[in-house]
C-alpha cells in the first residue's frame, strides 16, 4: 500500500478501568447474550457460558463491541477491531493509575493526541 492508501486508516486506542458493582447483574447480561447469539456453535456456547460464570472480565468481553463505539460515526467505517478485558488490581490514588492531566509537566511537548512529537528531518517530514 502507497502512504496515501494507509493515511485514510486511523487507529483509535481507549482504555477503560471499570468497576463491578453488580456481578450478578454483568453475568446475567452476558448470559442473555450468548443464548441469544444465533450464530455461535452449541460447543463454543457451552464455553462461553462456563468462562462468563467464573470470570466478570469474560462476561464484559461478551458485553462489550468495538462497532457499538463507532457504528454510527458518519464517514468511517470499521475496518479491524480486537479487545480484550482481564480483572486488575486498582488503586485511583496510585500515580500509576494517572492517564496524565493537560496541566503536568513531564518533560516533553506533546502532540495534539497527547503522545509526544517526533522529530522532524531536515525537509520537515517525519521520520
Amino acid at each position: 500500500m502507497t502512504t496515501s492508501e494507509t493515511s485514510r486508516y486511523v487507529r483509535l486506542r481507549v482504555e477503560l478501568v471499570l468497576e463491578v458493582d453488580d456481578s450478578g447483574a454483568l453475568t446475567g447480561a452476558a448470559l442473555e447474550k450468548i443464548a441469544e447469539d444465533e450464530q455461535m456453535p452449541d460447543e463454543e456456547r457451552a464455553h462461553a457460558r462456563s468462562a462468563v460464570r467464573e470470570d466478570d472480565a469474560e462476561a464484559l468481553a461478551y458485553l462489550v463491541d468495538p462497532f457499538d463505539l463507532v457504528g454510527e460515526v458518519p464517514g468511517i467505517e470499521l475496518a479491524q477491531a480486537s479487545w480484550s478485558s482481564e480483572e486488575i488490581d486498582y488503586d485511583p490514588d496510585s500515580e500509576e493509575w494517572d492517564l496524565g492531566d493537560e496541566d503536568d509537566d513531564d518533560g516533553y511537548d506533546g502532540g495534539p493526541d497527547g503522545y509526544p512529537l517526533l522529530d522532524a528531518d531536515d525537509d520537515g517530514r517525519n521520520p
